[in-house]
């Protein structure tokens, strides 16, 4: 009776404006992550904390929401030809183990210190993830926009050249993506800090995607792609272990799912009409804007573990408002960068197909 209890608190009271904000939420985070792989998840777990979700719950019941709609995701692209299926299941079990231990990692710090704790470890891993990987793959795209070949084939960096070149008898695997032949022993550490990551923040696609662009030597498209294989395999797993601990609720990742999958669908499309490079600036862009919103709220946090002189109401009230609006407005930009891109390339298509036909009348 008291685990019921217990439970039932980390739940919050669903009201029809709180249902039509996260069905929002799941759609615009859904539109981004067939877009850039699972990347739209980083916007649902900063989305529901937002509400009053405690980190944990928010973590494990994005995780549930989205295993199916990476499935979904993943068939799609599959069509394109953009999904690697051995590499996404090979990332995808090491991922697994990354999963648990990490989700371990989080129980041990709800125990110990509550959910100010717990809010407080995600929030700084969202800081430190967006802030390294989002810098990192702006750069990248910059660099590709000032050599002014924004339309050139990706090149592959020398330490993806390395890893290609390296052959340790017994543990090669040749992956399509690559169209090389790679060691596993590469791709279990790549994949354990996925899973580690999806476990404390809900997203491994922000390990896995630079990964095997940068490290492995995929390209963008192939890498967003088959990261949605990884996330379906990750989210299975990590739903269960949390589900067993009470951490899920079932009603948010339902209501997320829903407005994901319409989202994806949208996401998927918008690929074929853009270069990788537009999926870069993209997934750059959106990290940036988001680790602004969750490192206002590490202050938040830090007061109610009285671990800095505690902030007055008022204080407190601003620092939530500004770190919501920050948020909405980096949903907002996704989705309008992903539904121009797929309007101008739609656009592009159209133009073309017209001037064949007028070609071939003529």
């Amino acid at each position: 009776m008291h685990d019921l209890a217990s439970a039932a608190a980390n739940f919050i009271n669903l009201d029809p404006i709180t249902i039509i904000y996260l069905f929002l939420v799941g759609f615009v985070g859904g539109l981004v992550s067939g877009f850039i792989g699972s990347g739209g998840a980083f916007v649902l777990t900063p989305g529901m904390m937002s509400l009053g979700v405690p980190g944990l719950v928010a973590v494990a019941s994005n995780m549930c929401h989205k295993f199916p709609k990476a499935l979904v995701g993943a068939i799609k692209r599959a069509k394109y030809g953009q999904v690697d299926v051995k590499l996404g299941i090979v990332l995808g079990i090491s991922a697994e183990a990354g999963v648990l231990y990490g989700a371990h990692i989080q129980e041990s710090i709800k125990k110990a210190f509550g959910d100010a704790g717990s809010n407080l470890y995600v929030s700084i891993s969202f800081v430190v993830v967006l802030g390294v990987v989002g810098i990192f793959v702006l750069r990248d795209a910059w660099k590709t926009y000032k050599a002014g070949n924004m339309h050139a084939e990706e090149k592959m960096t020398k330490l993806a050249k390395w890893v290609q070149s390296v052959n340790i008898p017994g543990t090669m695997v040749y992956f399509k993506s690559l169209d090389a032949r790679i060691s596993i022993l590469f791709t279990i550490p790549l994949g354990f800090a996925t899973g580690i990551l999806a476990a404390t923040i809900a997203v491994g696609g922000f390990v896995g995607v630079p990964s095997m662009i940068y490290v492995l030597g995929a390209p963008s498209l192939m890498a967003s792609a088959t990261e949605l294989v990884i996330a379906f395999v990750m989210g299975l797993g990590g739903s269960f272990k949390y589900a067993l601990n009470g951490m899920v609720d079932i009603r948010l990742a339902m209501i997320i799912l829903g407005g994901s999958l319409f989202g994806i669908q949208l996401g998927a499309m918008g690929t074929t009409y853009v270069k990788p490079f537009m999926i870069k600036v993209v997934m750059g862009l959106i990290m940036v804007i988001v680790l602004f919103s969750r490192a206002l709220m590490v202050p938040v946090y830090l007061s109610q573990l009285n671990l800095i002189t505690p902030l007055t109401e008022q204080t407190t009230k601003i620092l939530k408002s500004t770190s919501f609006a920050i948020m909405i407005f980096a949903l907002a930009l996704g989705a309008f960068i992903v539904l121009r891109a797929m309007w101008q390339g739609r656009r592009a298509e159209q133009r073309e197909l017209k001037e064949t036909l007028a070609h071939s009348k003529a």
